[in-house]
């Protein structure tokens, strides 16, 4: 397939760090969502969200308080809770916690740059999906209740009305005879490096082109960083060196064909606007 319109993948690291009372906040942006990495320090003041569409948050080592009109919802470590439209606050616990949404977050994203202009490859969000039953409740998944499915033991996949996750974390390092370089036709991927060493191997596929042809590339990321992969890039990442690797990846708009396939574990909660 030849390249459309080549961009290159960006690598942001996400060192944020915040004194007793603080919060840092750090944003990365793809085509269709943002991605705000905060650390909170002690006695961190609250963190105000607020959007139309629905928000995910993610906890780690500590959790969190989130007040809303309706009541508040006290959340633990290494949690998901998937936020209604609306407005909120949220208390952190001190450490470290993750924003997804598709409408713009509170900081400016770092490399705003490279949306400058538009990737015409890279479609649309589109209708969101709708809820079932209450459309304000807080979904809440502790993930380590959770079971991976049966045939696919790397797969804790989400979602929201416009977007979807995959939670991957394991112990020591990827085995290397066990990778799985793919591309997509139409939407980015984001890959935001939690705990551990990677090395994310991108590779540009060859066309008619020979000018247009790229070196591979193979990243070295600590964590926290994110890395945002255009559409038609072959990419696979390595969990690299002992200790805890715990990598998230996140699209807009949720993955139809993980759904079809029995892999988004609260899909239940979701009708497609689409049908199906």
């Amino acid at each position: 397939m030849e390249t459309a319109a080549f961009r290159d993948a960006d690598l942001v690291m996400l060192d944020a760090r915040a004194a007793p009372g603080t919060l840092d906040r750090r944003c990365v942006r793809a085509q269709n969502f943002f991605i705000e990495w905060i650390a909170a320090g002690p006695d961190a003041p609250a963190l105000p969200l607020s959007g139309d569409a629905e928000t995910m948050l993610l906890t780690f080592a500590g959790g969190a308080s989130i007040a809303r009109a309706d009541g508040n919802v006290a959340i633990g470590p290494r949690t998901l809770a998937v936020l209604p439209p609306g407005r909120c606050k949220v208390t952190l616990a001190a450490g470290h916690a993750c924003v997804l949404s598709t409408a713009p977050l509170g900081s400016a994203p770092l490399n705003a740059a490279s949306y400058a202009v538009a990737d015409g490859r890279v479609a649309p969000v589109g209708p969101p999906f709708r809820r079932r039953g209450d459309p304000q409740r807080v979904q809440v998944f502790d993930i380590d209740r959770v079971a991976a499915p049966a045939d696919n033991p790397r797969l804790k996949m989400f979602q929201s009305a416009t977007m979807s996750i995959n939670w991957v974390d394991y112990d020591g390092p990827r085995d290397r005879t066990r990778l799985s370089p793919h591309a997509h036709a139409d939407f980015e991927q984001a890959s935001l490096a939690v705990a551990g060493r990677f090395v994310h191997h991108l590779r540009v596929a060859w066309g008619r082109n020979a000018d247009a042809w790229r070196e591979d590339r193979h990243l070295t990321a600590d964590s926290p960083s994110v890395l945002i992969v255009p559409p038609e890039i072959i990419h696979t990442t390595e969990g690299t060196g002992p200790g805890r690797h715990l990598l998230i990846d996140i699209f807009a708009p949720p993955r139809r064909d993980f759904i079809a396939r029995g892999w988004v574990l609260n899909s239940q909660e979701y009708i497609d606007p689409r049908g199906g």
